[in-house]
């Protein structure tokens, strides 16, 4: 299922192959289990995935929120993070992602995994692969 067919076709709903938040019904399910959600942690993972991919400020959260103002400083958004990656489990690191200083971005599931890259290519190794096969090209390093 692709994400962009699911917001187009319904905006009321997110849906991916573990994750599924019904904006109308203020309910999201976990591999087709309800998610136990206080109303901050629901209201903060809808809006993550109202705007997957985009990096959110840590201010624009707290505002749409939370309600506050810029001014205030707390660690509150932090704690919320961190419970919703408990109710998250093994996906939390795949979809909430934490840009240090700056805020949070929520990554929609990708079904299709990294595959090892074309012979020659510069960049990371395949997540799947034995690290005996890694190889790292770097500028003015004679090749392997």
């Amino acid at each position: 299922m692709n994400l962009s067919q699911v917001t187009e076709a319904n905006a009321g709903r997110y849906q991916d192959l573990h994750l599924t938040v019904d904006f109308e019904r203020e309910m999201a399910l976990l591999d087709g289990i309800p998610m136990k959600l206080t109303h901050k942690a629901y209201s903060l993972l809808a809006f993550l995935c109202r705007h997957p991919g985009e990096l959110v400020p840590r201010e624009t959260l707290l505002r749409t929120v939370w309600g506050y103002s810029a001014e205030i400083r707390t660690r509150t958004l932090d704690v919320h993070v961190r419970r919703l990656r408990k109710n998250l489990g093994s996906y939390s690191h795949i979809y909430v992602e934490t840009i240090f200083g700056v805020g949070y971005r929520f990554q929609p599931y990708r079904a299709t995994p990294v595959r090892e890259l074309a012979a020659g290519s510069v960049g990371t190794p395949a997540v799947d692969a034995p690290p005996a096969s890694w190889r790292w090209k770097m500028a003015g390093a004679p090749a392997i």
